[in-house]
């Protein structure tokens, strides 16, 4: 326990070491040589912050099983999610493309706030059918395919895991929630057309598990590609009730995590990976698996109540999901293929969501440029996972044009080394920070580092102008007594998305 408390003040140090340093790896065990093609895993949690896992310096939750992980592969300190809400993220996992490129940059369907100073474009609320998948081009290399969990990349059935590479879809549809479709949230019965409802009791990230392990027993003699990408820990905040009571005895004053619910979410989580791992075991195939743990933006904070955020803390990062800053970005990434990569491993070079297409097409033997898939923004990092090759990238990039509930207004970003830039276009203003010296951003350096500021800004607009991003424009309807009014778009299928979407 003292360790884990420590880890906050861990992560801080690490943060001022030279950037794109490898820190020194344990030896490890020696490592069996897999036969044939890798498994490969791609668990999603949907608004894990990074801070919330005990591998990752949280004060409060519990989870054994996503730092056993940690400590059989490599943990990344300075990975990021592609956008600050979930949509734009797993279209560019699913492509290795920003967001951008694919004028797919907000949440389906996202907010509304038609009086703004600003009019966001009219981009795309879906995965585009002529995008070559990550799960097609596996399918193309002799893989079986699944989809199992939150989906959220399309409203309309045309939209999604069947039309783009998945064999298999479980519980994947047009909603980002688990109240958004009508159901009760986590606790079956789930309105969900693609799972059946369980037992009076039954909870949803459990079910998904049990999925999960048959689809694991089911393919055990040949290679399989599954996303596993929970609803959890997305809101509404449901757990059983035993959890919950657990960590209400457990919340001490001074603690940055201070929600039981929430930490008992984060501990069925931890559970739902924990039977992930002992299947593949069981079933003599977690050397060869490739197992990634990731999550799609940073934590929701949620609203103040007695000074202290309702939902998750990002300390020491700044804000949280739907904002620009940190907090909204910087996310847990492990990384684990027993059979090849070193065990206890860490690594702060600079990784996005992008990269990870190419990162396991290049493991499992597959073509990573294709006729199909010509332009990919993301970088082969297997070279890293392998033989602590620095991989050779200059930047990474966000793009926003839009409104969030939780503080964003329309931007762009750039992180270039320690230094990242953000330009917020409805103030029309620079915002420089120096990640190694001020982790929380709170100094601005653009006017003490005009040089900087502007070498930066300049690769910016040059890559928007790369990507053809979309930008937002000045809206007509600009009212400032209004202003603040806000709306939600009605989806396809007829629901509306939790406000906190």
């Amino acid at each position: 326990m003292k360790f884990i408390k420590a880890l906050p003040a861990l992560l801080l140090i690490a943060a001022t070491l030279p950037a794109f340093l490898i820190l020194k790896r344990p030896e490890s065990k020696t490592r069996v040589t897999a036969p044939g093609k890798p498994n490969v895993i791609l668990f999603l949690v949907d608004d894990l912050g990074w801070t919330d896992l005990g591998a990752y310096g949280s004060d409060l939750y519990q989870t054994p099983n996503v730092d056993a992980l940690a400590k059989d592969g490599i943990r990344f300190t300075d990975a990021y999610s592609a956008c600050t809400v979930c949509s734009p993220t797993r279209a560019s996992l699913m492509t290795g493309k920003y967001p951008a490129r694919l004028h797919c940059t907000d949440w389906i369907a996202g907010h509304k706030k038609p009086y703004a100073k600003l009019q966001v474009p009219d981009w795309t609320m879906y995965l585009a059918d002529g995008e070559y998948t990550l799960a097609e081009a596996l399918k193309d290399n002799g893989y079986a395919t699944a989809h199992i969990g939150k989906w959220h990349l399309g409203e309309a059935e045309k939209n999604w895991p069947e039309r783009h590479g998945f064999d298999l879809n479980i519980a994947g549809w047009g909603a980002g929630s688990p109240v958004a479709s009508g159901g009760t949230g986590y606790f079956s019965p789930y309105a969900n057309p693609r799972l059946t409802d369980g037992p009076p009791g039954e909870y949803l990230t459990e079910r998904l598990a049990d999925e999960v392990a048959q689809f694991i027993r089911t393919n055990k003699d040949k290679p399989f590609f599954l996303n596993y990408w929970l609803y959890q820990v997305h809101t509404p905040l449901q757990a059983q009730k035993e959890k919950v009571e657990k960590y209400k005895a457990l919340v001490k004053a001074g603690n940055h995590h201070i929600n039981p619910t929430y930490a008992a979410m984060v501990e069925h989580m931890d559970e739902a990976l924990g039977k992930v791992v002992r299947t593949l075991r069981e079933t003599g195939q977690y050397e060869n698996t490739i197992l990634i743990f990731y999550s799609d933006n940073g934590g929701l904070r949620g609203n103040y109540e007695n000074g202290r955020r309702t939902v998750t803390d990002n300390f020491p990062l700044r804000s949280g999901k739907g904002d620009v800053f940190e907090g909204g970005v910087r996310v847990p990434l492990i990384i684990s293929w027993p059979a090849k990569i070193k065990a206890g491993g860490e690594s702060n070079v600079p990784a996005i969501s992008p990269d990870i297409y190419p990162t396991i097409l290049s493991l499992t033997g597959g073509n990573i440029k294709s006729a199909r898939q010509p332009e990919l923004d993301g970088i082969d990092l297997s070279g890293l996972l392998l033989s602590n090759r620095t991989p050779n990238r200059k930047a990474i990039f966000w793009h926003y044009p839009h409104y969030h509930l939780e503080g964003a207004k329309p931007y762009s970003a750039v992180r270039v080394g320690d230094w990242k830039l953000v330009e917020v276009f409805e103030q029309d203003s620079l915002q420089l920070f120096n990640l190694k010296q001020d982790i929380g951003e709170k100094r601005n350096l653009a006017a003490t580092n005009p040089a900087k500021t502007k070498e930066l800004h300049n690769a910016l607009i040059a890559w928007r102008k790369q990507v053809s991003a979309q930008m937002p424009v000045r809206n007509p309807n600009y009212d400032p007594a209004r202003e603040e009014t806000w709306g939600v778009a009605k989806k396809a299928v007829g629901v509306e998305s939790d406000k906190n979407e």
